[in-house]
């Protein structure tokens, strides 16, 4: 099979199993599912991906470099005022997950849905974790006046995490406290 060919199959694999693992969770879609939905013969889905493990992280991986092409876009906007990108990054959260069909964080569902630390997508969702927790810190270290920025970057990923963890539950009015939540978390952090 030509390579342009594998890659085709491999991206409507892909483009299949995103949707259809974020909409109802990746450990109740079977690879039957993906295989209807991508148009794919079975040969081809384990052509491209060795098992189904494999095709969740690279279902993860996938949406981690979207989510990273998005984030350092909204911090490109505002370079040099480090409040202004947190304020970005923050409202761009605040309405993703306001949206409608929005279904909590891919990451945090996997992670749920795999305890097991040596899951390929649950490393991969711990990893996008961490990785936004140094984006954070890095923002955070460069405000003037913060008195631990670590503790704004931790406080600042709590706040991410259970607005995308209730995401659908408690409306959109809730979901964009987030805004009004981190503005004071960056507020009291200043040194007095």
């Amino acid at each position: 099979m030509p390579d342009s060919v594998a890659g085709s199959a491999r991206q409507r694999i892909l483009d299949a199993a995103i949707p259809l693992f974020y909409q109802q969770g990746a450990r109740a879609v079977g690879i039957d599912a993906v295989i209807a939905k991508s148009g794919v013969a079975k040969m081809s889905l384990y052509r491209a991906f060795r098992s189904k493990d494999e095709l969740i992280a690279a279902c993860l991986d996938q949406r981690d470099k979207s989510y990273w092409q998005w984030f350092d876009g909204v911090v490109a906007q505002n370079p040099g005022d480090p409040r202004q990108q947190l304020r970005g990054v923050i409202g761009g959260i605040a309405k993703r997950t306001s949206k409608p069909g929005y279904r909590g964080c891919f990451f945090l569902n996997t992670a749920t849905d795999y305890a097991d630390a040596c899951h390929p997508g649950r490393k991969l969702a711990v990893r996008h974790k961490q990785t936004l927790a140094a984006r954070l810190l890095k923002i955070c270290r460069q405000l003037k006046g913060v008195r631990d920025p670590e503790a704004l970057s931790r406080q600042l990923i709590l706040l991410i995490n259970g607005a995308q963890a209730t995401a659908g539950m408690l409306g959109k009015r809730t979901q964009m406290e987030l805004v009004n939540a981190a503005e004071l978390l960056i507020d009291n952090s200043a040194a007095l």
